[in-house]
């Protein structure tokens, strides 16, 4: 069994000389296959920690929900705009630039 740890860089040594091993891949310490995990309480993360689980690796990910001022539209909260042409919605033509949120250099 496989017990991720919160070990802060000061105390690396002191972890790996009880047996802790390095993941560079998800960068946390953790130990496997030890019958007596005593020794690694102090740097056990709590369960709302984001290293006690899998390491987030979508960062932004709720960046495709926001408005140009940040806050997240969901549920009733969501407006739709309306179309003011035809064309394409990640173009930007003469009728629609005045409404569109990025314009193009």
């Amino acid at each position: 069994m496989r017990l991720n740890l919160k070990v802060p860089f000061a105390e690396k040594d002191q972890a790996k000389k009880l047996g802790a091993r390095w993941d560079a891949g998800r960068k946390i310490w953790y130990v496997e296959g030890k019958e007596d995990p005593a020794p690694f309480a102090r740097w056990s993360p709590s369960p709302h920690d984001a290293s006690a689980g899998e390491v987030r690796t979508q960062k932004g990910a709720s960046g495709r929900n926001q408005d140009s001022s940040g806050t997240v539209q969901v549920g009733s909260n969501y407006v739709e705009l309306p179309r003011v042409c035809d064309c394409l919605p990640w173009e930007v033509c003469d009728k629609c630039r005045a409404t569109a949120l990025a314009s193009r250099v």
